[in-house]
């Protein structure tokens, strides 16, 4: 990719405040050992496929529940929040599990291979919603299948994403793969914004609830078979690392019992290590800012294009959308590229805050963009926002790879798993309580769907408040939050050779300054 040297030069002058000159900083080339296959990048890269394509399924359909069959905001909101509470002990349980799994295909694999079915079948029976039944039956039906349908997710993708921690011990291979993850992820919300559309087309449905149920048994067949991919073709790094130290005679003697409690015993343990942390903390920190605040928004941009900008016209709104939500994915592809390489020259750290400074400027662009007058303007913060998850999902898994080493540095553990879960528990709760907190703010703004194209202007006025400024005030605290994060370049690559030692690999550096 070919990018001219003054686009950089801006970029570099604009960063510098930040940190010190990267003429400062020590530079470290790949070794060819460390080097991922592109084939296994893009393995790899299927399984994220299918976790933003689940996720963005089940939180962009949910408007069927609203629009389709009538329930209350308030309770559609609840049903996308409470099912992910759960994942404060699912997530972190199965990252410990997974962390200490031994079996002839590894601690990962099976996890990934199963999840992949359970959740790719629970989805396409989740939305066979049966007709004309009460709006209790309704949120109890969804919130005990959505339940289900997340516990699949949970053995799906914790494993999945502690995969991608260990596929490479290199610095900045790690943010490539997770570039090359991250791009072929967004390829779900390229389609994603599309499935409203799609539920409410004619030709195939008899309405927006028959338009889900068909849609949703397409996205369920797809996840299955894509979600199995890495668990065929992948290996694991550390397989065996999970293998215990030999046990006290004692111990053995107690049993299943004694086993029983030292696990509990562990998890805690772990669990509460992990969190204590002070560096992933601050990634934590971050991550559940930025994203909390696009999702929040995420409903609240339906309802502003289609009430606002063209005055309750519900198909005319959802094509505008899907233009809006497809362009911001497709510019998402350039932004996974542009964070990329600017990662490898200045840094995570700020490359970091470039990409949610650009970010936070489309989302003010919003306020006068979202125009009835000129419906089209509502396209140009799209690639602006696109910085925002593009840059975060790209940034993010890395770092924490590199928060695994320092963390087994210091405790002589790997916790892949665990960190892993709960960084994204973190971003799973930064969903939910941006969907319950999105139906009740709607319902603060007067919103009222029998009104259709006649909401009130305070209404109005509300909706558009909340859609450009809570993300971008969000945004901003991020920045702060990750601001003083400690791991550079030059420090993980002293980890690495350190862990290295210690594992009798040797203390040869692997890569030389660059």
């Amino acid at each position: 990719m070919s990018i001219s040297p003054t686009i950089f030069d801006d970029v570099f002058s604009v960063t510098h405040i930040w940190g010190d000159a990267m003429s400062q900083a020590t530079h470290y080339e790949t070794a060819p050992e460390d080097r991922i296959p592109l084939v296994q990048k893009l393995v790899y890269g299927l399984g994220a496929f299918v976790n933003n394509l689940l996720a963005a399924a089940i939180g962009g359909m949910a408007i069927v529940l609203n629009l389709g069959l009538g329930m209350n905001p308030a309770l559609v909101g609840l049903l996308g929040a409470l099912p992910r509470l759960t994942d404060a002990i699912t997530d972190p349980l199965m990252g410990y599990i997974s962390d200490n799994t031994r079996s002839r295909w590894g601690r990962r694999r099976p996890y990934i291979f199963v999840g992949a079915i359970v959740a790719g079948v629970v989805f396409a029976l989740l939305w066979q919603l049966p007709r004309d039944q009460s709006e209790t039956f309704y949120f109890w039906y969804f919130l005990i299948g959505s339940l289900v349908f997340y516990l699949g997710y949970t053995v799906f993708a914790t494993p999945w994403v502690a995969l991608g921690y260990e596929l490479t011990p290199d610095y900045h291979e790690r943010t490539r793969l997770m570039g090359v993850q991250n791009f072929i992820g967004q390829l779900a919300y390229v389609i994603a914004p599309w499935f409203l559309l799609f539920m409410q087309n004619e030709t195939f449905f008899d309405d927006m609830v028959d338009g889900a149920a068909g849609l949703a048994i397409i996205i369920g067949v797809v996840s299955i078979v894509i979600g199995i991919l890495p668990a065929i073709f992948l290996r694991e790094r550390f397989k065996d690392f999970a293998e215990p130290e030999d046990k006290e005679p004692e111990e053995q003697a107690q049993g299943a019992m004694a086993v029983a409690m030292r696990n509990i015993r562990d998890f805690f343990s772990g669990f509460a290590a992990t969190l204590k942390f002070k560096p992933f903390l601050k990634l934590c920190a971050a991550t559940f800012l930025v994203f909390n605040g696009f999702m929040l928004i995420s409903s609240f941009q339906f309802y502003v294009i289609i009430y606002y900008v063209f005055r309750g016209d519900k198909i005319l709104g959802a094509e505008y959308a899907g233009y809006a939500g497809s362009l911001g994915a497709i510019c998402t592809f350039l932004v996974i590229f542009f964070v990329t390489w600017l990662a490898t020259r200045i840094g995570k750290r700020r490359a970091f805050f470039t990409a949610i400074g650009i970010s936070m400027a489309g989302y003010a662009l919003k306020w006068v963009c979202y125009n009835p007058d000129v419906p089209w303007l509502l396209l140009v913060p799209a690639p602006l926002l696109a910085f925002g998850l593009g840059g975060l999902f790209t940034l993010m898994p890395s770092m924490i790879a590199d928060v695994v080493d320092m963390d087994e540095l210091e405790t002589n553990e790997r916790r892949e798993g665990m960190y892993g879960s709960i960084f994204w528990w973190v971003v799973k709760l930064g969903m939910a309580a941006a969907l319950a907190a999105g139906g009740f703010l709607l319902n603060a703004t007067g919103f009222d769907v029998a009104l259709e194209g006649n909401q009130t202007e305070n209404t109005i006025f509300l909706m558009r408040l909340f859609d450009a400024f809570v993300p971008f005030v969000a945004s901003g605290v991020a920045i702060w939050a990750i601001a003083t994060f400690s791991i550079t370049e030059e420090r993980a690559h002293e980890i690495r050779l350190e862990l290295e030692q210690r594992r009798g690999s040797g203390g040869e550096p692997v890569a030389e300054p660059a």
